[in-house]
Protein backbone atom coordinates (compact mmCIF):
# COMPACT_ATOMS: atom_id res chain seq x y z
CA UNK A 1 0.00 0.00 0.00
CA UNK A 2 1.38 3.58 -0.88
CA UNK A 3 0.12 6.40 1.20
CA UNK A 4 -1.04 7.02 4.29
CA UNK A 5 -1.30 3.81 5.99
CA UNK A 6 -5.08 2.21 7.03
CA UNK A 7 -4.78 0.63 10.05
CA UNK A 8 -7.42 -0.92 12.12
CA UNK A 9 -7.45 -1.97 16.03
CA UNK A 10 -10.41 -3.40 18.56
CA UNK A 11 -11.21 -4.49 22.32
CA UNK A 12 -13.80 -5.74 24.36
CA UNK A 13 -13.79 -2.59 26.34
CA UNK A 14 -13.05 0.95 25.41
CA UNK A 15 -9.56 0.81 27.83
CA UNK A 16 -8.52 -2.19 25.22
CA UNK A 17 -9.42 -0.77 21.99
CA UNK A 18 -7.76 2.17 23.25
CA UNK A 19 -4.71 0.96 24.30
CA UNK A 20 -4.61 -1.38 21.17
CA UNK A 21 -4.96 1.51 18.80
CA UNK A 22 -1.96 3.18 20.13
CA UNK A 23 0.19 0.71 19.72
CA UNK A 24 -0.83 -0.16 16.75
CA UNK A 25 -0.47 3.02 15.26
CA UNK A 26 2.96 3.63 17.03
CA UNK A 27 4.09 -0.04 15.50
CA UNK A 28 2.68 0.84 11.74
CA UNK A 29 1.89 4.35 11.22
CA UNK A 30 3.29 6.82 8.99
CA UNK A 31 5.96 9.31 9.96
CA UNK A 32 4.75 13.05 8.98
CA UNK A 33 4.96 16.68 9.93
CA UNK A 34 1.96 19.30 11.27
CA UNK A 35 0.98 22.07 11.14
CA UNK A 36 1.50 22.61 14.88
CA UNK A 37 4.92 21.62 14.95
CA UNK A 38 7.83 23.60 16.27
CA UNK A 39 10.76 23.72 14.64
CA UNK A 40 12.84 20.74 16.73
CA UNK A 41 9.98 18.68 16.92
CA UNK A 42 10.12 15.47 15.71
CA UNK A 43 7.33 13.99 13.09
CA UNK A 44 4.22 12.70 14.18
CA UNK A 45 2.98 8.56 13.84
CA UNK A 46 0.02 8.92 12.22
CA UNK A 47 -2.79 6.49 10.31
CA UNK A 48 -5.94 6.14 8.63
CA UNK A 49 -7.61 3.89 12.00
CA UNK A 50 -10.40 2.16 12.41
CA UNK A 51 -11.02 1.34 16.30
CA UNK A 52 -13.85 -1.12 17.43
CA UNK A 53 -15.12 -1.25 20.78
CA UNK A 54 -17.53 -4.59 21.07
CA UNK A 55 -18.71 -3.82 24.44
CA UNK A 56 -18.58 0.15 25.23
CA UNK A 57 -20.16 -0.48 28.35
CA UNK A 58 -17.96 -3.44 29.13
CA UNK A 59 -15.35 -3.17 32.66
CA UNK A 60 -12.90 -2.06 32.57
CA UNK A 61 -13.33 1.04 30.88
CA UNK A 62 -11.29 3.42 31.78
CA UNK A 63 -7.41 3.06 30.95
CA UNK A 64 -5.00 4.37 34.27
CA UNK A 65 -2.82 5.92 31.24
CA UNK A 66 -4.95 8.36 29.65
CA UNK A 67 -3.76 11.84 29.85
CA UNK A 68 -5.97 13.31 32.31
CA UNK A 69 -7.87 12.84 35.72
CA UNK A 70 -11.28 11.89 36.78
CA UNK A 71 -12.73 15.40 36.91
CA UNK A 72 -11.30 15.93 33.43
CA UNK A 73 -12.83 12.87 32.37
CA UNK A 74 -16.53 13.72 34.10
CA UNK A 75 -16.51 17.72 32.89
CA UNK A 76 -15.67 16.67 29.67
CA UNK A 77 -18.25 13.69 29.47
CA UNK A 78 -20.87 16.44 30.76
CA UNK A 79 -19.29 18.85 28.27
CA UNK A 80 -20.06 16.44 25.34
CA UNK A 81 -23.36 15.11 26.43
CA UNK A 82 -24.67 17.94 28.70
CA UNK A 83 -23.35 21.21 26.92
CA UNK A 84 -21.81 22.99 29.96
CA UNK A 85 -19.72 24.85 28.14
CA UNK A 86 -22.17 25.81 25.18
CA UNK A 87 -22.17 29.53 26.06
CA UNK A 88 -18.50 29.54 25.20
CA UNK A 89 -18.96 29.29 21.54
CA UNK A 90 -18.29 32.55 20.05
CA UNK A 91 -20.63 34.78 18.00
CA UNK A 92 -19.88 34.24 14.55
CA UNK A 93 -21.18 37.77 13.69
CA UNK A 94 -19.09 39.67 16.00
CA UNK A 95 -15.08 39.72 15.15
CA UNK A 96 -14.24 40.95 18.12
CA UNK A 97 -15.35 37.68 20.02
CA UNK A 98 -12.38 35.28 20.57
CA UNK A 99 -14.52 32.45 22.39
CA UNK A 100 -14.26 28.98 21.29
CA UNK A 101 -15.35 28.43 17.33
CA UNK A 102 -17.60 24.84 18.69
CA UNK A 103 -18.51 22.66 20.97
CA UNK A 104 -19.44 19.22 19.85
CA UNK A 105 -22.92 19.18 22.07
CA UNK A 106 -23.62 22.56 20.29
CA UNK A 107 -23.04 21.12 16.80
CA UNK A 108 -24.88 18.03 17.78
CA UNK A 109 -27.97 19.31 19.59
CA UNK A 110 -28.05 22.95 18.40
CA UNK A 111 -27.38 23.13 14.86
CA UNK A 112 -27.09 26.40 13.44
CA UNK A 113 -27.68 27.34 9.71
CA UNK A 114 -27.53 31.11 8.13
CA UNK A 115 -31.62 31.93 7.78
CA UNK A 116 -32.74 28.82 9.64
CA UNK A 117 -34.05 27.33 13.14
CA UNK A 118 -31.46 25.19 14.90
CA UNK A 119 -31.60 21.74 14.49
CA UNK A 120 -31.32 19.55 17.67
CA UNK A 121 -29.83 16.57 15.21
CA UNK A 122 -29.84 14.06 18.16
CA UNK A 123 -33.70 14.62 18.71
CA UNK A 124 -33.92 13.52 15.19
CA UNK A 125 -31.77 10.58 15.24
CA UNK A 126 -33.48 9.57 17.89
CA UNK A 127 -36.72 10.02 16.30
CA UNK A 128 -36.03 8.52 13.36
CA UNK A 129 -34.51 5.11 14.51
CA UNK A 130 -37.97 5.02 17.11
CA UNK A 131 -40.07 5.08 14.29
CA UNK A 132 -37.87 3.08 11.49
CA UNK A 133 -34.87 1.14 13.54
CA UNK A 134 -32.93 -0.07 10.52
CA UNK A 135 -33.36 3.35 8.60
CA UNK A 136 -29.35 4.38 7.36
CA UNK A 137 -30.63 8.21 7.72
CA UNK A 138 -29.87 8.51 11.76
CA UNK A 139 -26.81 10.85 11.56
CA UNK A 140 -25.75 14.11 12.93
CA UNK A 141 -22.82 16.22 11.72
CA UNK A 142 -20.86 19.04 12.80
CA UNK A 143 -19.24 20.33 10.28
CA UNK A 144 -20.22 23.99 8.86
CA UNK A 145 -18.47 24.40 5.09
CA UNK A 146 -19.05 27.80 5.05
CA UNK A 147 -17.01 28.97 7.98
CA UNK A 148 -14.93 25.63 9.27
CA UNK A 149 -12.70 25.59 6.31
CA UNK A 150 -11.31 28.79 6.73
CA UNK A 151 -11.79 29.19 10.51
CA UNK A 152 -8.37 28.59 12.97
CA UNK A 153 -10.00 25.67 15.07
CA UNK A 154 -12.24 23.94 13.12
CA UNK A 155 -14.19 20.45 14.36
CA UNK A 156 -12.61 17.63 14.50
CA UNK A 157 -15.15 15.33 15.17
CA UNK A 158 -17.34 15.17 11.74
CA UNK A 159 -19.99 13.05 12.08
CA UNK A 160 -22.15 10.40 14.18
CA UNK A 161 -24.39 7.44 13.02
CA UNK A 162 -26.62 5.27 14.65
CA UNK A 163 -28.41 2.12 13.51
CA UNK A 164 -30.23 -0.68 15.25
CA UNK A 165 -30.78 -4.57 14.47
CA UNK A 166 -32.52 -7.11 16.11
CA UNK A 167 -30.52 -10.15 17.60
CA UNK A 168 -31.93 -12.90 19.20
CA UNK A 169 -35.24 -10.61 20.13
CA UNK A 170 -33.17 -7.75 21.35
CA UNK A 171 -32.48 -4.20 20.05
CA UNK A 172 -28.88 -3.38 19.67
CA UNK A 173 -27.67 0.39 18.64
CA UNK A 174 -24.64 0.41 16.77
CA UNK A 175 -22.59 3.90 16.49
CA UNK A 176 -20.09 4.99 14.28
CA UNK A 177 -18.32 8.29 14.70
CA UNK A 178 -15.63 10.03 12.44
CA UNK A 179 -13.47 12.56 13.18
CA UNK A 180 -11.00 14.23 10.23
CA UNK A 181 -8.50 14.59 12.71
CA UNK A 182 -7.81 12.95 16.17
CA UNK A 183 -4.77 13.26 18.69
CA UNK A 184 -4.09 9.49 19.46
CA UNK A 185 -2.85 9.76 22.62
CA UNK A 186 -3.86 13.08 24.30
CA UNK A 187 -7.30 12.95 23.57
CA UNK A 188 -9.16 9.87 21.80
CA UNK A 189 -9.67 8.11 25.25
CA UNK A 190 -11.63 10.77 26.40
CA UNK A 191 -13.64 11.52 23.48
CA UNK A 192 -14.08 7.56 23.13
CA UNK A 193 -15.42 7.54 26.42
CA UNK A 194 -17.61 10.35 26.08
CA UNK A 195 -19.67 9.53 22.96
CA UNK A 196 -20.24 6.00 24.21
CA UNK A 197 -21.76 7.47 27.35
CA UNK A 198 -23.51 9.41 24.01
CA UNK A 199 -24.59 6.26 22.75
CA UNK A 200 -26.04 5.15 26.05
CA UNK A 201 -28.02 8.48 26.11
CA UNK A 202 -29.19 8.20 22.83
CA UNK A 203 -30.12 4.46 22.95
CA UNK A 204 -32.36 5.19 26.53
CA UNK A 205 -34.04 7.88 24.17
CA UNK A 206 -34.95 5.66 21.78
CA UNK A 207 -36.00 3.08 24.62
CA UNK A 208 -38.54 5.75 26.08
CA UNK A 209 -40.04 6.92 22.44
CA UNK A 210 -40.62 3.43 20.82
CA UNK A 211 -42.05 1.58 24.12
CA UNK A 212 -39.04 -0.94 23.37
CA UNK A 213 -35.79 -2.02 25.39
CA UNK A 214 -32.59 -0.59 23.09
CA UNK A 215 -29.30 -2.01 24.04
CA UNK A 216 -25.92 -1.05 23.11
CA UNK A 217 -24.28 -2.77 20.19
CA UNK A 218 -20.38 -2.08 19.49
CA UNK A 219 -19.14 1.28 19.05
CA UNK A 220 -16.94 2.48 16.05
CA UNK A 221 -14.21 5.05 16.00
CA UNK A 222 -13.00 6.49 12.59
CA UNK A 223 -10.14 8.96 12.23
CA UNK A 224 -8.83 10.39 8.63
CA UNK A 225 -6.06 11.20 10.68
CA UNK A 226 -4.87 9.44 13.75
CA UNK A 227 -1.78 10.69 15.47
CA UNK A 228 0.71 10.59 18.08
CA UNK A 229 2.04 14.58 17.73
CA UNK A 230 5.74 14.03 17.26
CA UNK A 231 6.38 16.57 20.41
CA UNK A 232 4.10 13.47 22.85
CA UNK A 233 6.49 10.58 21.47
CA UNK A 234 9.24 10.84 24.44
CA UNK A 235 6.06 10.88 27.05
CA UNK A 236 4.06 8.23 25.52
CA UNK A 237 6.96 5.87 25.50
CA UNK A 238 7.36 6.22 28.82
CA UNK A 239 4.27 6.30 30.00
CA UNK A 240 1.90 3.90 28.37
CA UNK A 241 4.05 1.69 26.30
CA UNK A 242 6.21 1.70 29.66
CA UNK A 243 3.45 0.44 31.24
CA UNK A 244 2.30 -2.29 28.60
CA UNK A 245 6.14 -3.50 29.59
CA UNK A 246 5.72 -3.61 33.04
CA UNK A 247 2.04 -4.07 34.23
CA UNK A 248 -0.58 -6.66 33.52
CA UNK A 249 -3.66 -5.43 31.51
CA UNK A 250 -6.02 -5.35 34.50
CA UNK A 251 -2.69 -3.16 36.43
CA UNK A 252 -3.41 -0.90 33.78
CA UNK A 253 -6.71 -0.69 34.13
CA UNK A 254 -10.08 0.51 36.03
CA UNK A 255 -13.71 -0.15 36.63
CA UNK A 256 -15.69 2.44 35.99
CA UNK A 257 -17.95 1.32 38.59
CA UNK A 258 -15.19 1.72 41.34
CA UNK A 259 -14.94 5.45 40.53
CA UNK A 260 -18.37 6.57 39.46
CA UNK A 261 -19.07 8.33 42.62
CA UNK A 262 -16.19 10.16 42.67
CA UNK A 263 -16.84 11.15 39.35
CA UNK A 264 -20.65 12.05 39.99
CA UNK A 265 -19.38 14.08 43.04
CA UNK A 266 -17.07 16.60 41.28
CA UNK A 267 -20.17 17.25 39.35
CA UNK A 268 -20.99 20.69 41.25
CA UNK A 269 -17.41 22.17 41.39
CA UNK A 270 -17.53 21.31 37.49
CA UNK A 271 -20.57 23.13 36.88
CA UNK A 272 -19.38 26.32 38.57
CA UNK A 273 -15.99 26.04 36.10
CA UNK A 274 -18.30 25.78 33.50
CA UNK A 275 -20.09 28.87 34.60
CA UNK A 276 -17.20 30.94 35.14
CA UNK A 277 -15.77 30.34 31.71
CA UNK A 278 -16.77 32.23 28.56
CA UNK A 279 -17.23 35.75 30.78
Amino acid sequence: MSGIPVLTAEGDCIARAWENSLITLYELGCNIRTQYDKPDDPPSKDATMIVTVADPLAEPMIHRDFPGGFENLQEYVMEVCEGIKDHCVRDPNDPDDHRWEYTYHQRLFNYEVPTLAAVDQIESVCRQLAETPYTRRAQAITWKVWEDGTCYDPACLQSVWCRIIEEDDRRVLSMNVRFRSNDAYKAAFMNMFALARLQENIAARISGRSGKPVELGRYCHMADSYHIYGSNLAEFKARLLGAVQKRTFPERTMRYEDVREIMEEARPAILEKARQMGR
